[in-house]
């Protein structure tokens, strides 16, 4: 395939980073922010409290799981625990029996001992995976006040877990974080995203595996020019509607500050976005915050605002993510936030309108539907042109018809026409004048 033309297929684009962007004329890239919604719950169980960290959220036949780190403070021991929701909303805490707590097994506890400081599971996807171990998790290994590695977990269910060996799997990397392992689909192997400190700042690290025990060479994440900051967490993801794109939203430490002066710890905290399309190269067009501390005084203390590993899709149209508020604090809790699908940044244009041009493209599928959203006054049109920039008959800005509405999968269509399938596998370029708008997607199907 010719290197100069994006081969998109039928792939959904998300507008995170400027892969198919040529050229901007009075419109820009916005990143968008998720809107609070309630407390999902307080870590207020008997063996939870302040303290307690490093939330995972999954999806499994149906039920939605939180993982998490369940301590009182530094010198009591820390457990794994699990609460469970049907909607994402209200969430209830299993009693599973599993573990012993001050006498008693009425708990959700699913594992203690090594790697509770830090245990993040994922529902492995492999085709090849055993069912025995359809769950899988990662956790840090520590030993004589250092952190070894990471050490694999395996579950049937996710509740059972046991050690699949003793020996750390990774061990290139400082670990005391909320360290990732998953199956990636779109590419075929499992992929890592761990803690390390590059000249002494948190940063992370990548490496891949076709099993789940042998593992590449750790790399650095390329940044490009941004500058280096303490990235505490990275909480990475193949989004689901695009998965050839990662997205992480790392916990964005500032140490230098202190907001409370009368808190014991410095530091204040807030969460980023970025994205990659392999794993090792990353954009950072937005430096500025995705997820701000906002105006709760107890959220501007040190390492608040952790956004959680996993997103769910909650209800038609919508996403939710969560994060951990107050922590240290006596009301140390989880909290719901939601994004419109794909709504994670989009092309934006004011009132006054401005348009953009995609680079050559090379598409399958019958018509173009665009992820995107006018005011009554607002308007998207699409123009299909050569790989020189000349608009073909019949699809130029004049016959495209007006798009306004708030719409996920709105078709385009000029002269009242939706059927570009005589264009399939024929490089194009698309125009799109957009006024009072934001496109937060297209997708060729």
């Amino acid at each position: 395939m010719d290197d100069n033309i994006c081969e998109i297929g039928s792939r959904r684009e998300l507008f995170v980073d400027d892969w198919l962007i040529a050229e901007l004329r009075g419109v820009t890239r916005r990143l968008h922010h998720p809107v609070r919604r309630e407390v999902a719950f307080t870590f207020d169980a008997p063996w939870e409290g302040p303290v307690s960290f490093y939330v995972t959220i999954l999806e499994y036949q149906g039920e939605y799981r939180a993982y998490y780190r369940g301590q009182r403070d530094e010198k009591s021991g820390a457990v794994v625990a699990v609460a469970v929701s049907d909607d994402g909303i209200a969430w209830r805490r299993p009693i599973l029996g599993l573990y012993e707590w001050q006498g008693s097994r009425n708990n959700n506890i699913v594992w203690q001992g090594i790697g509770a400081h830090a245990f993040s599971p994922f529902v492995d996807a492999n085709p090849a995976a055993k069912p025995a171990e359809r769950f899988k998790a990662v956790a840090p290994l520590r030993g004589h006040e250092i952190w070894k590695g990471l050490v694999p977990f395996v579950s049937e269910d996710g509740y059972h877990w046991r050690q699949q060996r003793e020996k750390p799997i990774i061990t290139d990397g400082a670990f005391d974080s909320q360290n990732l392992a998953f199956w990636d689909a779109y590419r075929g192997h499992y992929v890592a995203f761990f803690r390390d400190f590059y000249d002494g700042v948190r940063s992370i690290k990548v490496c891949t595996s076709d099993d789940f025990e042998h593992w590449s060479r750790p790399q650095w994440l390329d940044m490009g020019e941004a500058p280096l900051e303490h990235f505490y967490t990275n909480a990475t993801i193949a989004y689901h509607r695009a998965p050839h794109i990662y997205l992480a939203f790392p916990k964005r430490f500032v140490p230098e500050r202190k907001a409370v002066p009368e808190h014991p710890k410095p530091g204040v905290s807030d969460g980023v976005l970025m994205s990659s399309r392999d794993g090792l190269h990353w954009d950072r067009h937005f430096m500025e915050a995705f997820l701000r501390p906002g105006p709760d005084r107890e959220n501007w203390t040190e390492r608040n605002n952790a956004i959680a590993w996993g997103i769910l899709a909650t209800a038609p149209g919508e996403l939710s993510l969560y994060w951990v508020e107050h922590y240290r604090h006596p009301t140390c809790r989880l909290r719901r936030g939601t994004l419109r699908v794909d709504g994670f940044a989009s092309i934006h244009a004011d009132y006054a309108g401005g348009e953009f041009v995609t680079h050559p493209l090379r598409f399958t599928g019958h018509e173009l539907t665009l992820n995107y959203a006018t005011s009554a006054a607002g308007s998207v049109q699409v123009e299909i042109q050569d790989v020189e920039g000349h608009p073909l008959p019949g699809y130029t800005l004049d016959d495209s018809m007006t798009m306004y509405d708030d719409e996920f999968e709105g078709v385009v269509r000029w002269n009242d026409c939706a059927d570009i399938g005589h264009l399939d596998g024929q490089p194009v370029r698309l125009r799109m004048r957009m006024r009072d708008a934001d496109l937060y997607a297209l997708r060729f199907r």
